[in-house]
């Protein structure tokens, strides 16, 4: 079941979401001005607010204790940022095609199963989701 938050459980997961953010605005930085960062910096400024996020959303749902598969689909999700983290840090390495293929196949499998309904729970309105009655869909 969904809970909703109250400021205090959202604090750790809001304030990791603004360091992912953060992130992102240094990235940016980077793609405007690349000579005012160190050689190589892209690698890690790419990788970390993707791992940053994925941790942000571990943090996010581990606050609102959903149901085990709820839990189960959130880590494949975090691990598929991870993996997308690491192909960044590491372009060079003969392993950073597989963790790019890897995060490929995660992110797709977790649509997937958005798309299907799995697992079949209550919406999360945070996120903006909502269900129509079966009962809406059949007077269609």
């Amino acid at each position: 079941m969904y809970i909703r938050l109250d400021r205090t459980h959202r604090a750790l997961p809001v304030i990791l979401g603004f360091v992912s953010l953060a992130g992102v605005a240094v990235l940016l930085a980077w793609d405007t001005a690349p000579r005012f960062f160190p050689p190589k910096a892209h690698d890690v400024l790419g990788a970390f607010p993707l791992a940053m996020i994925a941790v942000a959303y571990l943090a996010y749902q581990a606050a609102h204790r959903p149901a085990r598969l709820e839990i189960l689909k959130a880590v494949l999700l975090a691990i598929a940022f991870l993996f997308w983290a690491a192909n960044q840090l590491w372009p060079d390495i003969p392993q950073s095609v597989l963790f790019n293929d890897v995060a490929i196949a995660l992110f797709v499998l977790d649509v997937f199963l958005v798309m299907i309904g799995w697992p079949g729970s209550f919406p999360d309105e945070s996120f903006g989701e909502t269900y129509a009655a079966a009962s809406e869909h059949r007077k269609s």
